[in-house]
This record gives C-alpha cells, sequence and structure tokens, in this order.
C-alpha cells in the first residue's frame, strides 16, 4: 500500500475508484471476493480506491472497523493508493480517528453527516476530526451548502485537507454556484469529481477539477482509466465517446439505487461475489437484478475488448 503523503499532483494519476465490500451470507468480510475486486481494478490500471459509501462503511461496527482496515492494507499493491473513510457522527469520527492515527493510511475520508448537523458544526467537527488523526482528511461534500466556502478555506489553508470529493448532484452540472463559490476558497487541484463519469467532463473543462471518482469502474476499469487519460489531455471528444459504454449502468444507478445497483453490479458482471449488503441496506430484488446483469455483463466486455484492442496496436 502506498503510504507516503498524499498530494494534489499524485490525485490525477489514477480514477479514484469507489468499491463495494464483499460479504459472506453472515456479513463477515468476504477476502476472497475483496481480493478478486482489487486485483481486477489493479489490473485495469486503478492505483487509487476508495472505501466509503458504496463499501458501506456507514453502517460498519467499530468493533470490526480496525481489521478491516488492516485487511484492506494487507491486500491492495505497494503502489496503490487505500482511502478508508470513517463517521459520519461526531462520535464516529473522533473514535475511528484514534485508530487511524495510528495506522499507516496517510489520509481518510470523512462521510458526510447532513442530520444533525449545521454548517458551523460540520467545520468544527473536520478541524478536530483531522486534529485528533493527526493526518489531513478527504472531505465529502454531497449535499448542497454543506459546508461554507470560507470554513472550507480555512481547513485547506491549515493543511487539514487532502482533498474534497464533490458529489452534489446538478441536473446541469455548468450551473453550480455552490462549486464555483468552493472554488474561491480552495485550489481546484484538491477538489476531485465526485458523482462518476456523467460530470467528469464539465468538472474538468469548465471548473478545472483534476480527478474523478467511479463505481463503474468496478466493472469498466480500462475505458474509465482511459476517460482519465483524454480530460487529462483536453480531449473531451473522446472522453464523451468512451463515456457513452457507462450510461448505461449509471442509468441504472440514478434510476434505483446507486450504492445497492453498483454492488449486484459487481457480482453480475462476474468480477466478484458481493454477497448480501450489510444493514442497514438490502441488496435489490430479481426484477432489478435482471435489469443489472445485462448491462454489467455488456461493459465488462466492452473493457475487455478495449484492452484486447491496445494490445494489438
Amino acid at each position: 500500500m502506498k503510504t507516503t503523503p498524499v498530494k494534489p499532483e499524485d490525485l490525477g494519476k489514477s480514477v479514484i475508484a469507489v468499491p463495494p465490500l464483499a460479504r459472506n451470507a453472515d456479513f463477515s468480510l468476504n477476502e476472497a471476493a475483496n481480493r478478486a475486486l482489487i486485483g481486477f481494478l489493479e489490473a485495469g490500471g486503478v492505483r487509487s480506491l476508495m472505501y466509503g459509501g458504496n463499501a458501506n462503511f456507514y453502517n460498519i461496527a467499530l468493533s470490526e472497523y480496525a481489521r478491516v482496515l488492516d485487511f484492506l492494507e494487507s491486500a491492495v499493491g505497494p503502489d496503490t493508493w487505500l482511502l478508508p473513510s470513517f463517521g459520519p457522527d461526531y462520535g464516529k469520527l473522533m473514535d475511528q480517528a484514534a485508530i487511524l492515527r495510528g495506522s499507516r493510511f496517510p489520509t481518510a475520508m470523512a462521510l458526510p453527516m447532513t442530520f444533525p448537523a449545521t454548517q458551523a458544526g460540520i467545520a468544527i467537527g473536520l478541524r478536530k476530526a483531522a486534529e485528533a488523526m493527526a493526518k489531513p482528511i478527504v472531505i465529502y461534500i454531497k449535499s448542497d451548502n454543506y459546508i461554507a466556502p470560507a470554513d472550507l478555506g480555512r481547513l485547506a489553508k491549515d493543511g487539514l485537507v487532502t482533498s474534497i470529493k464533490y458529489a452534489v448532484v446538478r441536473d446541469d452540472p455548468l450551473q453550480d454556484d455552490y462549486l464555483r463559490r468552493l472554488l474561491d476558497h480552495v485550489d481546484p487541484r484538491l477538489m476531485v469529481s465526485g458523482i462518476g463519469e456523467r460530470p467528469a467532463i464539465v468538472h474538468f473543462r469548465d471548473f478545472g477539477l483534476s480527478s474523478f471518482t467511479s463505481g463503474s469502474v468496478c466493472v469498466g476499469p480500462r475505458g474509465s482509466m482511459a476517460i482519465l487519460a483524454a480530460l487529462k489531455r483536453g480531449d473531451w471528444d473522446t472522453a464523451a465517446k468512451l463515456r457513452e459504454a457507462y450510461m448505461p449502468l449509471e442509468d441504472l444507478r440514478d434510476g434505483i439505487s446507486p450504492i445497492r445497483v453498483l454492488h449486484e453490479a459487481v457480482r453480475l458482471g462476474g468480477v466478484a461475489d458481493t454477497g448480501p449488503m450489510l444493514p442497514l441496506l438490502t441488496g435489490l430484488d430479481e426484477a432489478s437484478c435482471a435489469k443489472i446483469a445485462p448491462v454489467a455483463k455488456a461493459l465488462k466486455a466492452w473493457d475487455a475488448a478495449l484492452d484486447t484492442a491496445r494490445a494489438a496496436e
């Protein structure tokens, strides 16, 4: 596992995968399946893995937390940046920060808390969590006006921020006054597009962001990495063409449930047996899975063909 401090220039070296966490029928960790998924991502060129909402870290028990971190650290290659999450409530932030402080992880993402919380309270809690962990943190912004832009700027200025995962969904990602106000206070190199492939082009081209997170990369890693490469060189047309392959799965995620659809897509696409979802989440019914299976298989097959075509060049 990569343990050196994460710098802004590191963020754009890889798509930041946000994978599910595979479980056995009794909800215990399925180490073999998780290693299979991690190996699949690394074979596709991915070198940044973020275990957060899709991994259902919201519901992970404190008694299991250190054990899961130890396993994940052991499961990745030496040049892979592995990013766990903690929180979202203040109590879990502080208890888990104590565990992370003694770990080799260079940073961790604070899961977003929307209720009961205030903007000022979130800023205080994030500062306390970073100080308790003795490491800069990743801040996850998932709702409009989650944190005041000036407060975020002060946290960044004080060296408490590794990056910001920006995941506020807009009908038109170009029309985003909140993002523009945040960028008045923080370096755009710290801001990561946090909603998958769909808004990534706009976030790179029009806001100057330097990387993006993806769940669908867990089914199609090579294509997602190719999108990132196109974005970094400003080739918006190629990025848009590659992105088309991801839209059927992204449409299902948006229409049903981003976390639950991805969990099933990894299994139904033949990547790894993700098993049941840890409560308080549940898996999807047969009708939904019947829609997901062909889409996931098609994306995985397209991604493999993309790799084969490159090898033949």
